[in-house]
């Protein structure tokens, strides 16, 4: 790990300096982490509703989405894990590293360790440090520490804040119902227990949970990441190491220069040595220099090295000895154990030593029920089930809905129209709608209006226009009226071709007379 490249100021904070400092990373990284969050939870959360509905079981759905959070989790904790050292993944890259990371501990998150209050504590150690078996339960025991309790605390706190928003989403639609009808409503959601939800409710309701478990869970699990740094802060004394990085790269840099610096000095003194004693630089070396004479100071290197602005180092020496006070970097332990205050007592004879055995005994079959138990009720169980497969399995089956009928075959009534108008359009209308075929009738009517139109406005329509595009044509009307039936025409045509709607004979008469009266038609 390159804790040199991280973007935060690594100090040894409180528990709630820590948990602040996660939330302050999901804040700075929101859209790195919220836009991977809703490709993922938003078509999950549509599945299994789907389902829920599918089997008439709407609440199964929420009861599902709440128990994959910790597969959820796994989003904010890549995005920070990644961005706390610089480098923020695209949302592409989140939604692929899903596919893989972490899947070697999804099982453990989702069965027996789904309901651990600690969870934002140790999902970085079990997605990140990738260790198994008896280390793994080594490095929860050093890391919990004296976090663990604060964990618990965020936990208890984050499951109020969701609750507080779907209570409040429900609130801010009661606000909004109208005084008159406030009563009532209230008098309602005392009996809401005892009558069914309509589905829509449900699904609200559902949706209303996914909205505050995608509000609050980043912030979870930010805030668990922030005390597992802090931990690995107090244990691994990071900040300390970075400090000593720090200074090993500053004192590389000014190494040569330290170096020139040393040389110079050297021999500018042992210039000045042969100059006083009236030797020549060269060929013969320098007389050693008594007490008693003075010799000019030499400067200092350190401002050389660091500069004239040199850090105070106060921070660090109590940072130095604060790590130093950490009780696990402490060479000594007290260790403190029970003794007789009488040391002549005398030793208990044979009777208590078969009574000891006799309790020894007892312990280890408690402790093997304890050990075994579980696994004993869990074989228990599917014998029963099995045994009652008979009763229950009916059941379960017909959970799933009866295959629908499949719908009758619509009845197809082809229209068949002369490929010529006939002489007289209102005659023959009428004769169809006579002999009990109206779609006919208004088909005929329809198309001889727009033969009509597109004459008398001196345009062609091209094939197969439809009625949007013949009623924009007949605005070109010089006459009011002429374009108002053009429009009423086509109307009822729609209304009968579409809606399966017909006009009744005297409306039908009507039209069929102000058609032959304004578009001339032969009678």
């Amino acid at each position: 790990m390159r804790i040199e490249q991280l973007t935060v100021r690594l100090r040894a904070r409180s528990d709630w300096e820590a948990i602040e400092l996660g939330m302050a990373l999901v804040r700075r990284h929101a859209g790195a982490i919220w836009a991977p969050w809703l490709w993922l939870t938003l078509p999950v959360f549509a599945l299994l509703n789907l389902g829920a509905w599918w089997i008439d079981q709407v609440w199964l759905a929420a009861v599902l989405m709440w128990w994959l959070k910790p597969a959820f989790d796994r989003i904010p904790l890549y995005v920070i894990s990644r961005a706390v050292f610089g480098s923020v993944p695209s949302t592409r890259a989140t939604l692929r590293a899903q596919l893989g990371w972490g899947t070697r501990t999804l099982l453990h998150l989702l069965t027996w360790r789904r309901l651990s209050p600690v969870r934002s504590l140790y999902m970085p150690i079990d997605l990140l440090e990738g260790v198994q078996g008896e280390r793994l339960g080594q490095r929860r025991r050093v890391l919990g520490g004296q976090a663990y309790g604060t964990a618990i605390l965020l936990t208890w706190i984050c499951l109020v804040f969701q609750g507080v928003l779907v209570l409040g989403g429900i609130v801010a639609v009661v606000m909004y119902l109208p005084q008159d009808l406030l009563p009532d409503s209230v008098q309602a959601a005392f009996a809401v227990a005892a009558i069914e939800w309509p589905l829509w409710f449900k699904l609200a309701w559902n949706a209303l949970a996914w909205t505050a478990i995608s509000v609050i869970e980043p912030f979870y699990v930010g805030a668990g990441f922030g005390l597992y740094l802090n931990r690995r802060t107090q244990i691994e004394a990071w900040d300390l190491e970075i400090v000593f990085r720090k200074l090993r790269a500053r004192l590389s840099a000014a190494a040569p220069v330290a170096l020139v610096a040393m040389l110079w000095v050297g021999m500018v003194g042992g210039a000045e040595a042969q100059e006083r004693h009236g030797a020549p630089p060269v060929a013969t070396p320098a007389p050693a220099v008594s007490d008693a004479q003075e010799e000019k100071p030499t400067p200092p290197t350190l401002p050389i090295v660091f500069g004239d602005q040199r850090v105070d180092d106060r921070a660090f020496r109590k940072a130095a000895d604060q790590a130093y006070r950490d009780p696990l970097l402490d060479r000594t332990h007290v260790q403190s154990s029970w003794e007789r205050r009488d040391p002549d007592r005398k030793k208990p004879d044979d009777a208590s030593d078969s009574d000891k055995a006799w309790l020894s005994g007892i312990g280890a079959a408690l402790a093997f029920i304890g050990e075994w138990g579980l696994w004993l009720v869990v074989g228990v169980l599917v014998l029963a089930l099995l045994a009652t497969a008979r009763y229950w399995w009916p059941w379960m089956r017909g959970l799933a809905r009866p295959d629908a009928a499949p719908p009758e075959a619509p009845q197809i009534d082809a229209l068949v129209l002369p490929d010529a108008l006939p002489e007289d359009v209102a005659a023959a209308a009428r004769r169809w709608w006579r002999e009990g075929r109206p779609r006919q009738a208004l088909a005929l009517l329809y198309r001889a209006s727009v033969d009509s139109m597109s004459r008398r406005v001196d345009i062609v329509l091209p094939p197969g226009a439809t009625e949007a595009e013949c009623l924009r044509a007949s605005r070109r009307l010089p006459q009011a009226e002429d374009r108002n039936v053009f429009a009423r025409i086509v109307r009822t045509w729609q209304y009968a071709a579409y809606a399966e709607r017909l006009p009744d004979e005297a409306e039908f008469d009507a039209l069929v007379g102000e058609l032959q009266r304004r578009y001339g038609w032969a009678s």
